[in-house]
């Protein structure tokens, strides 16, 4: 059908005295639909009333797209089913005009922020290659709404203390803070409420009120409203990450802060500047920093295990083996981990970013195999002489004959002290020494035969008369 311009030229044409064939040449149409435009004589288009063939189907479709929520494949498969003669783009027209599934889309509208107002944080799931694993990991960034500076870093996981991690680094990094910092409603920050009724989390508000900011978070379903933040991340996906390889977590993070140094840097044409440009104006009335930026740290309390290591996500940690047993208080850090035994520190240990199940060891905090022990009597030696301190000469002896089973010996030993009488024991011990006997099996055959005569010993049970029976029961 031909547009208003080409039906005016026909019309101004044929006013002119110009024949059909001539006009039909100039607007490059066919005679035919040059004649039905003289004939008609209107400039405007006229409306193309032709039957839906979905019409008398319109109860069966609004039915059928609610079932199959919103899936007009599924939709078009149904009513063919039913019986109804018509294509599946006959059907996506169809519901296009009587707005079947059609969401009205509204202007999402230009925000503008003065310098200092606010900045935006927000995390987004990534697709990372480090080193030879491929693994999700979650993206943070902070972008400053006027300057659209940006900062960004990777982490395994996030929550609070991370979070607090991050915001610690990206605000020292932009040298102060925006008045107010938006967010999603993620629990991470959010203690209840949701948009303007949000209230944060104790521990966030703290955090924010020492950089001189607060949390703010918009309203449900409204994500536009943090769209410099989430633009960003959709530029660090299709940019930064693109043909970039990252040996370990380090790396990722450090060729992350170059990315943003040189993005800062770069002519932005959405707002004919520069951001380090912009900042430079903005930094001039940012939160100034505190005097004293303490490190983040999460407080845990473990209990040493018999192998002498504390258990910290997913990952062992060693300490002193004199602590075996002990309850410490351990800080955790963003890159280490520290053990304290009341104020003194006894362990200290890198973070293992991103790995589970990792045993940490200090060489200093084990016992090494060709280490002396001690010097002194063993525990069970100081016992036993205490108990019978004739055994002094034998035991000696013993150690030098067996000194990898001297501590065995000894718990055996104290044993046979328990349940033995002391002459027969000492006599067998006096004649094993005397020959030279130290296997403990033949020590206690030798005592056994010194106290059979004795020891065991059983007193005479007279003989029960058969004439009376009461005497059985006495």
């Amino acid at each position: 059908m031909l547009k208003e311009e080409r039906r005016t030229t026909i019309l101004e044409l044929k006013a002119l005295g110009e024949s059909v064939r001539a006009i039909a040449k100039v607007v490059k149409a066919s005679r035919r639909t040059v004649e039905k435009v003289l004939k008609s004589g209107q400039r405007e288009v006229p409306d193309l009333v032709r039957p839906e063939k979905a019409a008398s189907w319109y109860e069966a479709v609004l039915e059928q797209h609610k079932r199959c929520k919103g899936n007009l494949v599924r939709v078009h498969e149904e009513l063919v089913t039913m019986g109804a003669k018509l294509s599946y783009p006959a059907l996506t027209a169809f519901c296009r005009r009587h707005q079947i599934g059609i969401e009205t889309k509204v202007p999402t509208g230009r925000y503008q922020f003065e310098p200092g107002q606010e900045m935006q944080h927000d995390t987004s799931p990534h697709r990372v290659l480090i080193g030879d694993r491929e693994q999700t990991i979650q993206c943070a960034s902070l972008v400053l709404c006027h300057s659209r500076l940006v900062y960004m870093q990777y982490y395994p996981t996030f929550d609070r203390f991370w979070c607090r991690t991050f915001l610690t680094e990206a605000i020292q990094f932009f040298g102060g803070a925006c008045r107010r910092c938006l967010i999603d409603n993620t629990s991470v920050v959010v203690l209840g409420g949701t948009g303007s009724a949000m209230i944060p989390v104790p521990e966030m508000a703290a955090f924010g009120a020492r950089f001189g900011f607060e949390f703010r978070a918009h309203a449900v379903r409204h994500p536009q409203r943090k769209g410099r933040v989430e633009k960003a991340f959709a530029y660090v996906e299709n940019n930064f990450l693109v043909g970039r390889d990252f040996a370990n977590w380090e790396d990722l993070n450090r060729q992350a802060r170059e990315w943003c140094d040189k993005a800062n840097a770069s002519l932005k044409r959405s707002i004919h500047a520069r951001p380090i440009d912009l900042f430079a104006a903005e930094r001039l009335v940012l939160s100034p920093l505190p005097s004293f930026v303490p490190p983040v740290t999460r407080l845990h309390h473990r209990v040493v295990d018999c192998e002498g290591y504390i258990h910290l996500m997913c990952n062992r940690y060693s300490v002193p083996y004199r602590l075996i047993g002990r309850m410490l208080e351990v800080r955790e850090y963003a890159d280490k981990v520290e053990a304290f035994n009341g104020h003194e520190k006894v362990a200290s240990h890198p973070r293992p970013w991103g790995s589970r199940s990792v045993r940490l060891t200090d060489p200093a905090h084990t016992l090494s195999r060709n280490e002396r022990r001690p010097a002194g009597p063993r525990p069970e030696e100081t016992e036993l002489l205490k108990v019978e301190p004739g055994l002094a000469s034998y035991l000696v002896a013993l150690k030098a004959k067996h000194p990898g089973r001297y501590v065995r010996s000894l718990k055996r030993i104290l044993v046979m002290v328990g349940e033995y009488p002391r002459e027969p024991f000492l006599q067998a011990v006096e004649a094993a020494q005397a020959y030279g006997m130290f296997d403990l099996d033949r020590l206690d055959r030798m005592v056994l035969r010194n106290v059979a005569k004795d020891y065991f010993v059983l007193s005479e049970v007279p003989a029960l008369d058969p004439n009376n029976p009461e005497e059985g029961h006495a």
